[in-house]
């Protein structure tokens, strides 16, 4: 076999990572392409598309994201019930004051592929509205993120 040829990785041989990412003050997009990264596993030497080789990523103060421009009132979020005259929109906003993690799930998600693996991926991210979580037994490292707003 060649020396320099390209070495997929294989289920077994995964190691997963837990980190925690605080969310206070970051931008809401740049915050979720990263983590969309981390979860998919592509910093990773190892990583093979057709595989779910990401780590597990921990968000605390999701109701501290920050947003660029005015979409803070702009930005609408919308769903269908799939029946006539279904449609909803909820504004940022509102949805920053009801549901602050669902902000951050909806981008990352977005940024995930739609493919098969991609509800696998997902589930591996957890988000919450405070500074605390469940997830001290996993053994989270923190995670330093550099995108703060201006």
């Amino acid at each position: 076999m060649n020396s320099n040829a390209t070495v997929s990785a294989k289920k077994q041989d995964i190691e997963r990572k837990w980190y925690v990412v605080d969310a206070e003050g970051l931008v809401l997009g740049r915050l979720a392409t990263q983590i969309a990264n981390i979860l998919r596993g592509k910093d990773k030497p190892n990583f093979t598309p057709n595989l779910d080789c990401g780590d597990f990523v921990i968000v605390v103060n999701a109701d501290k994201v920050a947003l660029t421009g005015k979409k803070l009132d702009q930005k609408m979020y919308v769903t269908h019930s799939g029946y006539l005259g279904g449609r909803k929109e909820t504004t940022y906003r509102k949805m920053m004051q009801e549901k602050p993690e669902r902000v951050i799930e909806h981008a990352v998600k977005g940024m995930l592929p739609k493919n098969k693996l991609s509800n696998q991926i997902y589930s591996k991210l957890k988000v919450y509205a405070g500074p605390d979580h469940p997830h001290e037994a996993q053994k989270p490292e923190v995670l330093e993120i550099k995108t703060r707003k201006n």
